[in-house]
């Protein structure tokens, strides 16, 4: 998968694989948004955050609605001051 920044290992949490199975959606959709720079359902502050993170290699967050109405994260963390990032996980908020 190609995008603006390198995923790291993909995770889901279980609450959010369920979630995700029962809206009949695929986690790969949010993850290609994720990583296209389609941050979701974010503030107008974290989606200039997550710009900035682009530059400086730190956390990216975005935030999507499933069609059933479930909020979903995606967060790729970082895991270096290079700009190198180990994991991005698809999770439920209460589940971070």
């Amino acid at each position: 998968m190609t995008g603006k920044f390198a995923l790291g290992q993909l995770l889901a949490t279980p609450g959010a694989l369920a979630a995700l199975q029962e809206a009949r959606q695929s986690p790969a959709e949010l993850v290609a948004r994720h990583a296209q720079g389609d941050w979701g359902d974010v503030c107008e502050a974290d989606k200039r955050l997550n710009e900035q993170s682009l530059q400086d290699g730190s956390r990216l967050m975005s935030a999507y609605e499933t069609v059933g109405g479930v909020r979903v994260w995606v967060i790729t963390e970082a895991a270096d001051d290079g700009g190198r990032r180990a994991a991005t996980t698809i999770l439920l908020p209460e589940e971070y």
